[in-house]
């Protein structure tokens, strides 16, 4: 299998657009945003997205997009410190395969420059994404019980962190 990550930019609205409405449409226990809202944002809308958010993409050898992550930093003066990683997904036949591993990775590497900390929030039964982020270096630090309301049930959300100035870096906060 052959990828390569980059931050995705104007000229990928296309194919984010289709990547993370599949994720939002098969995996609604997983993400804030619904399939629904999504589909209903404009180009614009997407191209704003993409140049205020860092999106990382995998692409494909054929140029369709394997799987992406994007990082939030918190612009407050108290929380500049503090960095996110949001919309994690990686397409079924690309999961196994390392791709995950590598975007998470990549998002890790750009952080250091940024923040010294990095978040993220995973449904608490999506037990192969908490194993990656361990494996990772993400602890698990709190549980928000009930954190969204999706087909009729509750869905609790892990937090998970990974310091980054206690594993070597040379951040910037």
């Amino acid at each position: 299998m052959t990828f390569s990550i980059r931050r995705l930019g104007p000229g990928d609205i296309a194919a984010y657009r289709s990547i993370r409405h599949e994720a939002l449409a098969n995996h609604p226990e997983a993400f804030v945003s619904t399939a629904e809202n999504f589909a209903q944002r404009s180009d614009a809308d997407i191209r704003q997205m993409l140049e205020t958010l860092t999106v990382f993409g995998a692409v494909m050898a054929d140029g369709s997009l394997g799987g992406i992550n994007a990082f939030l930093r918190n612009e407050g003066a108290k929380e500049r410190h503090r960095g996110w990683m949001i919309q994690v997904y990686t397409r079924p036949e690309q999961r196994g395969t390392g791709l995950s591993r590598a975007l998470v990775e990549h998002l890790v590497e750009h952080a250091r420059h940024h923040v010294i900390q990095i978040h993220l929030g995973v449904w608490s039964e999506n037990e192969p994404a908490i194993r990656l982020y361990r494996k990772l270096g993400f602890e698990h630090y709190a549980t928000e019980p009930r954190y969204l309301f999706v087909n009729g049930r509750y869905i609790d959300e892990h937090l998970m962190v990974r310091f980054l100035d206690r594993d070597g870096s040379d951040s910037k906060a």
